[in-house]
């Protein structure tokens, strides 16, 4: 048979993390690789209990097709935590999606044409890529400094190519952990505001941070409210409650939302409206603030074993910036080092990481890595890292003087 795909699907590659996976089956690795949060962390009891009020009060029309938009008073308890971070929006101006994931491919589909361009920081998000990719947008990245993408490379960028999207993650960026400062996004959000050019603002990790009190508004936030905003904000319960209820959403002004509504219609007419009243059952009687203060405080200590393990003279050359927040650490190996060589000598002692190339939009560093924190304890973690140190010297004793 010659199955004749569509030509889009040449513009699609596959996820380096998911590929990691392959080298990682039926093997005693550690993995640093993937973005995950701590199982043993997850609300699993609070969890089953919602599910099961959900099916002892419900009537049977809990099990019938939901409103595109979401579950409504999922929604409104939604915009009651958005106003606690300064976002000020109503129901109408959001809409609850598969993940944050969707939300990004959602706004793809409404935006982007053909050879539009989109910037994104860089490096940036490898999915999100993925995403701008297949949709046959050109996609280009800004450079950043220590206080997030720069201005002025942004401003050049939007002159000579007219993008219709930037996309940013500003708070805990995967996959550098970097946060922007408040002056910077200030700038950028006027940038962009003064040009015509929408932003993606993409804010899974904003609560993680290990410094109580010490969260940056978010663009949305300073842009004044969902009406007429240059934002388009998106975050996700799969970092905070569990992965598994893919329940994420967007706030944007309320043209924006009818235009994700449609294209989500045409996607998968809802998302699961059976996980969206689970979780609003439990967000009713569970302290989810609670559950977030304890999870910065386990993975805090995850970070600060990781960056322990960084203190013995084998990485005195490596460089990172310790974060303040999220689920990952940035590595930046040196010149002359090559991440993707090194990939499966780590394998070979049992330890995954990922190489960070394919989180640049052109090829960037190939001497960055990233790795995972948060899904890992402690004692794992310094395995883990024992592993990538032996690793890391049988690499280098092979690389030709």
């Amino acid at each position: 048979m010659d199955y004749r795909f569509a030509g889009r699907m040449s513009r699609f590659s596959s996820s380096a993390v998911r590929d990691i996976l392959k080298w990682t089956q039926g093997k005693d690795v550690i993995s640093f690789a993937g973005g995950l949060p701590a199982e043993e962390w997850f609300p699993k009891q609070a969890l089953e209990d919602a599910f099961s009020r959900l099916f002892s009060e419900g009537t049977g029309r809990e099990l019938q097709y939901g409103l595109t938009e979401g579950f409504p008073p999922l929604k409104e308890l939604l915009v009651k935590r958005m106003d606690a971070i300064g976002i000020g929006c109503s129901v109408r101006e959001m809409i609850l999606t598969t993940g944050s994931q969707q939300a990004i491919d959602l706004t793809a589909r409404i935006l982007l044409e053909d050879g539009d361009t989109v910037l994104t920081e860089n490096p940036t998000y490898l999915a999100a890529l993925q995403v701008f990719q297949s949709a046959g947008a050109s996609v280009r990245g800004i450079n950043r400094d220590e206080h997030g993408i720069d201005p002025q490379l942004l401003e050049q960028a939007i002159l000579e190519h007219r993008p219709k999207l930037l996309y940013v993650i500003p708070t805990f960026a995967n996959p550098t952990g970097a946060v922007w400062s408040l002056e910077r996004r200030r700038t950028v959000l006027e940038l962009c505001r003064k040009h015509n050019v929408l932003i993606l603002e993409d804010d899974p990790y904003g609560e993680l941070l290990f410094e109580e009190g010490s969260r940056p508004p978010t663009l949305m936030a300073l842009s004044g409210a969902a009406a007429d905003s240059p934002v388009i904000y998106t975050s996700t319960f799969s970092k905070t409650v569990v992965p598994a209820l893919r329940t994420g959403w967007a706030v944007a002004d309320e043209r924006i939302i009818a235009q994700l509504a449609k294209a989500k219609q045409a996607a998968d007419l809802h998302s699961s409206c059976l996980d969206q009243q689970a979780l609003y059952r439990l967000l009713l009687t569970f302290d989810l603030d609670g559950h977030i203060a304890r999870l910065r405080q386990v993975y805090r200590e995850r970070m600060e074993t990781m960056v322990d393990c960084l203190k013995d003279p084998v990485w005195q050359e490596v460089r990172f910036e310790q974060p303040q927040g999220g689920m990952f650490l940035w590595l930046e190996l040196p010149e002359g080092d090559d991440a993707a060589a090194f990939f499966p000598a780590a394998i070979q002692e049992g330890v995954a990481f990922v190489p960070g190339d394919g989180f640049f939009t052109e090829g960037g560093n190939g001497r960055s890595i990233r790795l995972n924190y948060s899904h890992s304890r402690p004692e794992v973690i310094r395995e883990g890292m024992e592993r990538l140190q032996r690793a890391y010297l049988r690499y280098k004793q092979q690389i030709p003087v």
